[in-house]
């Protein structure tokens, strides 16, 4: 089963959908079947970089005040908690997302894409870190296994995976993406919001049935005893032939 999620390392509950996601995944009978590909998506293309405004004020024109700002964020931290995560907003440092979404690109091309996504979520939310600044989004590269040299230059190279980070935002156009997370499995079903684990379950069961269905067979043979049968229970040994 393939599932594309379209999310952006600034998007919190992309950070909880995936919490739960993996939650519901390991304890899912055929997750060694399971391939998940993650795909670029802006929630702001036209955020500046990381400018020493606090998390809460750049909310607060949004939500009609500080206090209100301050009591989503306080809301968020519990949802996060709910699901183990432990996220620190007072001190998220707000940035463009698209070099880290770049870089993802690239870290792909080396079967690291899922783990660095990982690191940068929680290089975001839970340790403060600048995910805009080329030097923290290089170390964090650094940490699963890429060079960090080669990390600069994918960074510092503009227009280097640019291409296919729009080909994703193009393609999430096309089939009616407005917001993230957003999940297409087997592209044939589609999961929006970060849903609790328990709904994932039931997602995955329900579409592994539809999708992989187990064979059933119009038995054509009598079930008495006339034929031998073995079973766990032993073996039917059929009546002597006159």
């Amino acid at each position: 089963m393939n599932i594309e999620i379209w999310s952006d390392i600034a998007c919190p509950f992309c950070y909880i959908g995936k919490q739960n996601l993996e939650k519901a995944l390991g304890q899912f009978p055929h997750q060694d079947k399971i391939n998940i590909e993650y795909k670029s998506f802006e929630l702001d293309p036209a955020a500046v970089s990381y400018n020493g405004t606090s998390f809460v004020d750049k909310l607060t024109p949004k939500f009609g005040g500080k206090e209100q700002a301050k009591e989503f964020l306080n809301h968020l931290t519990q949802q996060a908690e709910n699901v183990g995560l432990h996220f620190q907003l007072d001190n998220l440092k707000s940035t463009n997302t698209l070099d880290a979404h770049r870089l993802l690109k690239w870290a792909k091309t080396k079967g690291k894409d899922l783990v660095l996504n990982e690191k940068l979520l929680i290089a975001h939310f839970t340790e403060s870190q600048d995910v805009g600044d080329y030097t923290t989004l290089a170390q964090i590269a650094e940490t699963v296994g890429l060079n960090k040299e080669e990390a600069l230059e994918v960074l510092n190279t503009k227009a280097l995976y640019e291409d296919q980070v729009r080909k994703d935002q193009d393609e999430a156009r096309r089939v009616g993406i407005s917001g993230v997370p957003f999940f297409i499995f087997n592209q044939k079903y589609a999961v929006s919001g970060a849903q609790p684990a328990e709904s994932f379950s039931q997602f995955l069961e329900k579409i592994w049935e539809e999708e992989y269905p187990t064979p059933k067979f119009d038995i054509l043979s009598d079930t008495d005893a006339s034929v031998g049968v073995c079973s766990d229970e032993g073996c039917t040994i059929p009546p002597k032939q006159s």
